[in-house]
């Protein structure tokens, strides 16, 4: 080759490359950096092992995060562990009165007027299912484990127990039965009454459902999932409706022909926030009333990618004022998100240490007062982490 023609093609091969990498600077933005400090965790008193984190809340002015110590020999025992700065956190009393509740692990949590109400589980019987529980907290602060009998969230119709979210209307837990979504109400978490074989909510001739979170807004109550139409291979995104928990009416949100589902609920003031899977990517949508009408729901904005490989999703939302944050797990770990636009941009949030997807990894954010607090379980070590939220 010519010695002008093999620069000639040199260059165009360099001005390519380059083409390229400023296209993929522009659709990998600059993280955001926060400043972390990484909290001070006690192992609770009991059986030594390592703690395992699942989930985090901020309730009335006070941070929880709630996991289990796990023993070299696999067994668990639960825990959970609170704090008035996010800094020093101080572990909790814990009331188990069944085999299962002094083995589980603890993996949702929901807050009501300054106190929580838990979901934790652990696996066993015949065939390894998940033995779900449920617990309440005491005026002491402790936890107390509520009873159940085997078949409210477990037996042959059991598929999950996924969230619980506390409101003026009581306490809801969101998840599925053989029949399709379905929710558990309580009025003061003492006790749960399964509704199961809602008209709306569970499934029927046209629609297969799954509910994965809820919340609650003024007058009741809402249910995030999705639903798969009859002869249809992908799902929709759909989040019913109730004033009490029992009758539900299902709206179907602006959808693809991609695979779509919500996985979580977000209300912040009068908006409420929905955020999930859409395709390869995550994608918000969210409902913003009107003067004069009631509202509608909007996809709002897409982004990250889920990967191939592993199963993605949003693991946890969080709200403060104007910012938003999304905690999500694909194929390349777990990543923070935030979003200062209503849902419709969002930027990456660099994590204090990378956590990979898979294994028994999982991690969890929540924002109150100006102050994010994340915590992140490798399946080897769990932190917790705070920081300022900071301008975007």
């Amino acid at each position: 080759m010519p010695v002008r023609r093999a620069i000639a093609v040199f260059g165009v091969v360099v001005t390519l490359l380059a083409g390229c990498r400023a296209a993929e600077n522009e659709r990998r933005p600059e993280p955001v950096r926060p400043r972390w400090e990484m909290a001070v965790l006690p192992v609770p008193p009991g059986s030594p092992g390592r703690l395992i984190l699942r989930d985090v809340t901020a309730c009335a002015g006070r941070w929880y995060a709630i996991g289990a110590v796990g023993a070299p020999d696999g067994g668990t025992r639960p825990a959970a562990w609170r704090s008035a700065d996010g800094r020093d956190w101080t572990p909790l009393s814990l009331r188990p009165i069944s085999y299962y509740g002094e083995r589980a692990v603890l993996y949702a949590v929901g807050c009501h007027e300054g106190r929580i109400a838990v979901i934790g589980a652990r696996a066993g019987g015949a065939h390894g299912n998940p033995r779900v529980r449920t617990w309440r907290q005491d005026a002491d602060g402790g936890l107390t484990e509520v009873p159940a009998e085997f078949e409210l969230y477990g037996g042959p119709e059991a598929v999950s127990a996924s969230r619980i979210a506390g409101g003026a209307a009581g306490w809801l837990i969101a998840g599925a039965r053989t029949g399709g979504a379905a929710v558990w109400r309580s009025p003061d978490a003492t006790g749960f009454e399964l509704v199961d074989g809602a008209a709306g909510l569970a499934s029927d001739v046209r629609l297969t459902t799954l509910a994965v979170d809820a919340a609650a807004v003024p007058g009741g109550w809402l249910v995030g999932g999705g639903g798969r139409p009859a002869g249809q291979t992908d799902r929709d995104p759909f989040v019913w409706s109730s004033g009490d928990g029992r009758a539900w009416t299902r709206l179907a949100l602006p959808a693809t022909s991609a695979d779509e589902i919500v996985q979580r609920l977000l209300r912040v003031g009068d908006v409420i926030y929905a955020v999930g899977v859409r395709g390869s990517g995550f994608q918000a949508w969210v409902f913003e009333p009107r003067a004069g009408s009631a509202g509608q729901w909007r996809a709002a904005g897409g982004f990250g990618t889920t990967g191939a490989g592993a199963v993605a999703g949003a693991e946890a939302v969080a709200g403060d004022g104007g910012a938003v944050l999304a905690m999500t797990v694909a194929a390349d770990g777990h990543r923070l998100w935030r979003s200062a636009a209503g849902g419709s941009s969002w930027l990456p949030v660099a994590l204090p240490t990378d956590v990979s997807a898979g294994g028994d990894s999982s991690a969890a954010v929540t924002m109150w007062d100006g102050r994010m607090v994340v915590t992140l379980d490798d399946g080897v070590a769990a932190r917790v982490w705070f920081a300022p939220l900071g301008p975007v």
